[in-house]
C-alpha cells in the first residue's frame, strides 16, 4: 500500500465538494481518500490510501509518498497490518 499526502495552496473550501468523491470510488487503485482544509492557511487537499498510481493535477501538487504498514480503522473495528486485517 501507498498513503500520498497532496496538498494546494489558496485553493480554498471549494475544492471540497464532494463532487470528485464517485470518480474516485470508481478508481480500483483506491483503499481511501481523505480530503482536507486548513482554513487557516487555505490549503486544501487530500490524503489516498492506494494499491498503486498516482493522478495528474492541473496545479503542481506537494507529494510525500510513505509506506503505510499500520492502519487502525475505526469505521472497520479492524486493524490492517502490511494490507491484511490482523487480530491486534
Amino acid at each position: 500500500m501507498i498513503t500520498e499526502i497532496i496538498t494546494f495552496a489558496g485553493r480554498g473550501s471549494g475544492l471540497i465538494t464532494g463532487r470528485s468523491a464517485p470518480a474516485w470510488r470508481a478508481n480500483p487503485d483506491l483503499i481511501r481518500k481523505n480530503y482536507l482544509f486548513d482554513a487557516q492557511t487555505r490549503r486544501a487537499g487530500g490524503v489516498y490510501l492506494r494499491r498503486k498510481g498516482r493522478r495528474t493535477y492541473n496545479s503542481e501538487p506537494v507529494v510525500q509518498y510513505f509506506e503505510t504498514p499500520l492502519v487502525a480503522d475505526d469505521s472497520l473495528g479492524q486493524t490492517i497490518i502490511d494490507g491484511e486485517t490482523a487480530e491486534v
